[in-house]
């Protein structure tokens, strides 16, 4: 992907330009809530007056090209956005036209989020720890406020009014995931707590079936913790092996040792579409072509793509997919397992209880069809809610130009942090998300992360879930800023004059 110029920053950056508004995937369709559950119309998205916040009000941080400016005066006009899902607009934002995104500029996204305007230890907060959590959209929040207030019931099991609503809007929510995936049907989608959950799910349901003794599980050295120790249960359990993939000292997985490690022993790849800790984004189509020549299953792990880039899964050809809501502007404690039909409906129960059976009694149980049969219990009806409202927003949005505007300021942040003495990025994979780890010789990455804290800039430390990643590079651990469609030029400055800072104390 070509990364469009941030002319005029601080710091100089010479990557070539591109249209950052060209092509852009599809916003969902506007099967809205409001069928589901009317009195959610009476949530209201106005705009509010906000504090001032200086990095929004940023022009080079707010549109690097200067097309962004072009295209939000396009929008003025009566060409922005698609129909919602939910009663939500953007803040100060006309909608216009079904089926035309909105025209993507970080200030115009700053203003939907109530918490970037807050300050933390006396400055204006600065949040860069988006690959551990993202920050929520004033519509998710008002919406989830709205559902509570007007709409709260539980589902699939309720002859009244609000029963039949509330289970309307929570399949609303999984028709959505599967638009946003583009899985072939919502019958597809698995709602979960989020992505541990979800790989728990495929390790216990379908590994315990389809592991032996001598099977091979690929699992990528660069793989968070989640995507690794359910695994090494299950193949405990079953004498199966877990067999890591080595990565090359940039970061890639080694293809080279992918493709001889693969046999007629493997059963399954587990691998992220990107990592939490480097930023790494394997080829995981190709990846996921080889180990289908050898009638491997691949699993992929999406929690830290989705928010950054298009999906699509038929085009992957994963026969699962994963991802949390809350690394995508969505609730925490809710996200989906995408599998192929054929792979779903050969899974059997993970958990038993209530709406995952058609008929008890003590001599025979009958299940419920999939995807039902995997969601024993009460569902998180209001994180789906919330879910399908992050969706919306997001997806009213050019995803391609989100990309792109990304991809840009991770090439401006990492010109700028070279300029600190000491620091060390880990990583330099040619295709990567905005995730930037680092050591500063001399200073604890803990001490490095109370330092930043002090000057209102939130970023994480430690081993982030990925010890093997780190132990790659000798490390247990280290520095991590993480970059979102919301963070601008302005707070990249305001990080590296703190590091500056930092080392000068010394």
């Amino acid at each position: 992907m070509t990364t469009p110029d941030v002319s005029g920053s601080r710091w100089p950056h010479t990557a070539p330009t591109a249209d950052p508004l060209a092509g852009g995937a599809a916003p969902l369709d506007p099967a809205t809530i409001l069928a589901a559950a009317p009195s959610l119309s009476t949530a209201t998205h106005t705009p509010t007056d906000a504090p001032s916040d200086p990095v929004a009000a940023d022009p080079v941080a707010a549109d690097p090209t200067g097309q962004a400016a072009a295209a939000a005066q396009g929008a003025q006009d009566g060409q922005a956005g698609s129909p919602p899902l939910q009663p939500t607009a953007h803040s100060g934002q006309p909608t216009g036209l079904p089926g035309q995104p909105v025209a993507f500029s970080p200030e115009m996204v700053r203003r939907d989020f109530p918490i970037l305007h807050r300050t933390v230890n006396g400055h204006p907060l600065v949040w860069l720890d988006n690959g551990a959590t993202t920050q929520k959209p004033r519509q998710v929040i008002e919406t989830l406020a709205a559902f509570y207030g007007s709409a709260n019931s539980n589902i699939h099991r309720g002859a009244h009014t609000m029963a039949r609503e509330a289970t309307e809007a929570y399949e609303a929510g999984r028709a959505a995931v599967a638009r946003f995936l583009g899985a072939p049907s919502p019958d597809d989608i698995v709602f979960v707590r989020g992505t541990t959950e979800a790989i728990n799910l495929v390790a216990q349901s379908w590994g315990r079936a389809n592991l032996g003794p001598g099977d091979d599980i690929l699992v990528p050295v660069l793989e968070h913790h989640s995507n690794i120790v359910p695994w090494q249960l299950v193949a405990k359990e079953t004498r199966a092996r877990v067999v890591p993939v080595p990565l090359r000292p940039d970061g890639q997985i080694d293809l080279d040792a992918y493709a001889d490690l693969l046999s007629m022993r493997t059963q399954l790849v587990a691998v992220s579409q990107a990592s939490n800790v480097l930023g790494t984004v394997p080829p995981v189509r190709e990846m996921t072509a080889l180990a289908h020549r050898y009638g491997a299953k691949v699993l992929v792990d999406g929690a830290q793509a989705v928010a950054h880039f298009p999906v699509d899964v038929q085009d992957l050809d994963a026969d699962f997919y994963v991802f949390s809501g809350h690394k995508l502007f969505a609730p925490t404690g809710i996200g989906a397992l995408y599998a192929k039909p054929d792979v779903l409906r050969g899974m059997a129960p993970w958990q038993g209880g209530g709406n995952m059976i058609e008929s008890v009694d003590f001599t025979r149980t009958t299940y419920a069809p999939v995807p039902h049969l995997l969601e024993a219990g009460t569902g998180h009806i209001s994180g789906v809610v919330g879910l399908l409202s992050a969706l919306n927003w997001l997806t009213s949005f050019d995803r391609e130009a989100i990309a792109a505007y990304e991809t840009s300021l991770m090439a401006y942040a990492q010109q700028a942090l070279a300029t600190v003495p000491g620091l060390e990025l880990l990583g330099s994979a040619p295709d990567r998300i905005a995730v930037l780890t680092f050591t500063l010789a001399g200073h604890d990455p803990a001490a490095i992360a109370a330092w930043l804290d002090r000057d209102g800039i939130a970023i994480r430390a430690g081993h982030h879930c990925a010890q093997p990643a780190l132990a790659h590079y000798g490390l247990e651990s280290a520095a991590r800023a993480s970059l979102a469609l919301y963070n601008t030029s302005e707070e990249v400055d305001k990080l590296v004059a703190s590091l500056h800072r930092l080392q000068q104390s010394v």
